[in-house]
């Protein structure tokens, strides 16, 4: 019987361990996909990963912007309880860093032997700060540390590891290296590199967040096509020039068409490199986006029908801000052409990877696996509730259970709640709160209990309520 208990572990862990690739868009809405309903322009590689894995409709993002949504992803909880619960400047260059000791997924795989690289937008602690991706379970780094930089696609540096690149053809106001080709080229050469032993690359790509520019060959598809066209003014010189503020794009149309194009153009490069590195019956890989569209530096999201059916963009707590498109696939494991309405989210990728890789993970998460759907197994785990806060714009704050939605706008002045059926109405369009006032207040206990403090992130009334009882 001894015996017969040492063989349990290596049977497990026969088969070698998985390679994944988990694709990170920036900004992209739930509608900016073919496959989805895009009519404007199409998205053939990504829709072809749709068609050989799995499609999550039910799949939602960590938040409504980009740090915490990240955060929440390499840590397995939600915004009430990830130590990065917003987007927090810090100068000159990054923002407000995850601490020292965290445990993320990075660090989870390579713990078990992963080689792990991150290639495109990082925004979880800057330059050589403990939330730097280096001192995060991250063996390489290339690309942007830093989230306001990155709006720029012309950027005067990108950072190597801790080193930075000098891009020298972007000189002044001059546009000679676009960063997310250079990004790319790296990524692929990651898994040339380490095609022999198991890797995890996580690939946040800029793409599609404002500014909105392509490379002209890009460019030179769609101008004159998406009529009528919309003209963008930005900041073009000065002293705060490529330091945050969106450059003018007269044809801002044509740019993001084309923005979406050259990523989807990526993705079927990532897949081609799969399949030459013989790697597809080993490599599970993952497309999503970190929130919903913006309405930044000339983007239209109206006139893509970025959001689908879905209420709301980026900065919203409703749908169009935080349900997102998700697409898993691994070759021979999980079934062709398949979808799925399990309700996940960002949260649940850490506790996933970990039953994956046969890793018992010690830590609280608020994710569960989802790695039974994933595998057409009977035994999926259901989320009791989701949740979600954000900072800024007066506060909010939302949940999720079963398919019934709450969400609170202006908490810091404490606004009113909103309560909708999702089933019967996912564009949320009918608010309910004033017909079940019973609901709301069963919601709202669970919202409230949601959340633990913290010193960084709060809400302005929490934070005066929590002063006035320590008096």
């Amino acid at each position: 019987m001894l015996v017969s208990c040492k063989q349990q572990p290596d049977e497990l862990t026969k088969d070698p361990l998985p390679n994944i690739i988990y694709i990170l868009a920036d900004d992209l809405g739930y509608g900016d996909l073919s496959f989805t309903g895009q009519e404007k322009f199409k998205t053939p590689n990504i829709d072809r990963l749709a068609r050989e894995g799995m499609f999550f409709t039910q799949h939602y993002s960590g938040a409504t912007v980009c740090a915490p949504s990240r955060s929440s992803l390499m840590t397995g909880l939600h915004t009430g309880h990830t130590p990065i619960r917003g987007n927090k400047e810090i100068r000159p260059e990054g923002q407000w860093p995850m601490p020292a000791g965290t445990f993320t997924l990075a660090a989870l795989l390579k713990e078990n032997g992963y080689s792990t690289g991150a290639f495109g937008k990082w925004g979880l602690g800057y330059p050589g700060s403990e939330g730097d991706p280096l001192n995060q379970g991250f063996d390489t780094f290339y690309g942007y540390n830093c989230q306001r930089l990155g709006h720029h696609y012309y950027p005067y540096h990108l950072w190597s590891n801790d080193k930075k690149v000098i891009l020298s053809e972007n000189e002044g106001f001059k546009k000679g290296q676009y960063a997310p080709n250079l990004i790319h080229q790296q990524a692929l050469s990651f898994m040339e590199k380490n095609q022999e032993a198991p890797f995890f690359l996580y690939y946040p790509t800029v793409i599609p967040h404002a500014e909105l520019a392509a490379p002209k060959e890009y460019m030179e598809k769609y101008l004159g096509k998406l009529e009528p066209e919309l003209s963008f003014t930005g900041l073009d010189k000065g002293e705060e020039y490529r330091n945050g503020d969106y450059e003018s794009q007269p044809n801002s149309h044509a740019a993001f068409a084309a923005m979406i194009n050259l990523l989807d153009d990526q993705v079927g490069e990532i897949l081609a490199k799969v399949k030459e590195l013989g790697l597809e019956q080993n490599t599970l890989i993952i497309f999503t986006s970190d929130n919903g569209p913006h309405l930044e530096g000339g983007a239209d999201p109206d006139y893509f029908n970025s959001n689908g059916i879905y209420r709301g963009y980026k900065r919203d707590l409703y749908e169009g801000g935080i349900h997102v498109p998700m697409i898993a696939k691994w070759a021979g494991k999980i079934a062709e052409g398949s979808s799925t309405d399990h309700v996940s989210a960002f949260w649940d990728v850490l506790p996933t990877i970990a039953e994956l890789i046969n890793s018992d993970v010690s830590e609280s998460m608020d994710g569960i696996s989802f790695l039974p759907t994933l595998l057409n197994e009977n035994t999926q785990k259901e989320h009791g509730h989701l949740y979600w806060e954000f900072h800024e714009k007066g506060g909010r704050q939302a949940i999720r259970k079963g398919n019934w939605k709450l969400v609170r706008y202006d908490v810091n002045s404490e606004g009113q709640y909103e309560l909708y059926n999702l089933n019967q109405d996912p564009s949320e369009e009918k608010d309910l709160s004033k017909e079940m006032p019973e609901k709301v207040v069963e919601l709202s206990m669970v919202l409230e209990a949601s959340r633990s403090p913290s010193e960084v992130f709060q809400f302005k009334q929490q934070a005066f309520n929590a002063e006035k009882k320590s008096e």
